[in-house]
């Protein structure tokens, strides 16, 4: 018999101590070592079963015959476009989210949308949990198989029974291996389980998506090196204030990590969203001041989006700054200009700006609009509702150029504005577009030109 052997492993980076210390040597986080039991006897069963490996040898770069990857479509607009145009045969993806963002209705939906073979394996819902999610979506595949198992050497069988094209994982979490004696959930379970799937999905080349959980803290569970292993990182984000979800690439092997997903949730599922600016544009809206239009581009998707601010005299002592989805220290920057540059006195007056929708928005592009519509609530004069704005905002007050400017200059003229701010200094020719289109080089000539 095989001697165990125990180690202390770090819950967040997943290195290995042979004692119990308060702090792990190579991240540095505390209190994070749990003991584990490691048994790697000689006979590991239950190793996945598997074709066997070829052996490699080194070949010279300009003699490798390069054929770009065939990708197949997953039936979900936004989903296809934030992997970079469809699934890649043999890849990993890994997914994460708060719980009950929606991870595993979406994975579902793309099982049941798909024409391939899909064997969905979960190990945390019932067979006949499964079948009530799925009648509640309304999508009958007669291509999908469910499969409740959480050992390893069971589901390798049951795939080479089924033969399927794709496989969904709900989720890595409840997976376990018996080569190893730790509980599921462990580093060491989630390392081993991930690095089977990583192995298969290279030699069979079928896709395998894992679902995952995250910590308190917004992290994937699970050691780091996990999102190293895999080929994809999305992350389902959204509030649970709103019916709207994000879906995000935070790695991508054969893709950008620019690109976005928007969804809406509904009883029925998930509702894709090909045109974010109707919802996130207010419809029919009373022209209040405080509010402004702002044209920014997540990947190659423009999307126009509102923009809300409140100034009023400060109550206490200190005055306040607060925003949602935008960066508060941006926010703090941008008001610095006005105060600085402008002459504006803001700093004896509480700031609150607020980005509709319930998006975080990371984008410079949109800092004009903020501008305006700090200035629109300051001097409580309203923005008309056919205006926009598109430029980023410098420390000395100039108003700078940001890119893809076109297209969002498309965009907004598609939607029925009438007129857009950009910086002087863009490459455009406003005779081009039949928006109206004023280039301004400093803020002072915003002030001018809408608040007179």
């Amino acid at each position: 018999m095989a001697k165990i052997k125990k180690a202390y492993i770090c819950q967040n980076c997943g290195s290995q101590h042979p004692q119990w210390m308060g702090q792990c040597k190579s991240c540095g986080e505390w209190n994070s070592l749990v003991e584990e039991v490691l048994s790697r006897g000689e006979e590991k069963i239950g190793k996945p079963k598997t074709t066997s490996p070829q052996r490699a040898k080194p070949n010279n770069l300009n003699q490798i015959d390069f054929t770009e990857e065939h990708r197949f479509t997953s039936t979900d607009r936004e989903l296809d476009r934030v992997l970079g145009g469809g699934i890649v045969p043999g890849s990993l993806v890994l997914l994460g989210g708060e719980p009950g963002i929606g991870k595993s209705t979406l994975m579902l939906q793309v099982a049941l949308r798909t024409q391939r073979k899909v064997l969905y394996i979960s190990g945390e819902e019932s067979e006949k949990q499964l079948k009530m999610r799925a009648d509640r979506v309304g999508i009958n595949n007669p291509n999908i198989f469910v499969l409740t198992e959480t050992l390893t050497r069971q589901i390798f069988l049951h795939v080479e029974e089924v033969k399927p094209e794709v496989i969904i994982i709900d989720s890595i979490q409840t997976l376990q291996t018996d080569t190893l004696d730790a509980s599921p959930g462990s580093v060491s379970q989630i390392r081993e389980t991930t690095s089977e799937w990583l192995r298969y999905a290279k030699e069979s080349g079928v896709p395998v998506f894992l679902i995952g959980h995250i910590t308190k803290e917004g992290h994937l569970a699970g050691p780091k090196i996990l999102e190293h292993m895999v080929d994809v990182v999305l992350q389902f984000e959204g509030d649970s204030n709103y019916v709207y979800r994000l879906l995000r690439s935070h790695k991508n092997r054969f893709g950008s990590t620019q690109e976005l997903g928007i969804y809406e949730m509904f009883q029925g599922g998930l509702r894709e969203v090909a045109n974010p600016s109707e919802i996130l544009i207010s419809k029919n809206r009373e022209i209040l001041s405080g509010t402004s239009i702002g044209v920014l581009t997540e990947g190659m998707r423009p999307m126009l989006i509102e923009i809300q601010a409140l100034v009023s005299t400060a109550v206490y002592g200190t005055p306040q700054r607060s925003s949602t989805g935008f960066d508060a220290r941006r926010l703090n920057m941008l008001l610095a200009v006005l105060e600085k540059r402008c002459g504006f006195r803001l700093g004896a007056k509480d700031v609150f700006l607020n980005i509709t929708g319930g998006l975080k928005i990371e984008d410079p592009s949109i800092d004009l609009a903020v501008i305006a519509a700090i200035l629109s609530s300051s001097e409580d004069i309203a923005i008309s509702g056919n205006i926009c704005f598109a430029a980023e905002i410098g420390l000395t007050g100039e108003i700078r150029p940001v890119n893809r400017l076109e297209q969002r200059i498309n965009e907004a003229q598609k939607l029925g504005f009438e007129e857009i701010f950009i910086s002087q200094y863009s490459q455009v020719k406003p005779s081009n577009f039949s928006i109206k289109i004023h280039m301004i080089g400093k803020i002072e000539e915003l002030v001018n030109l809408i608040f007179g």
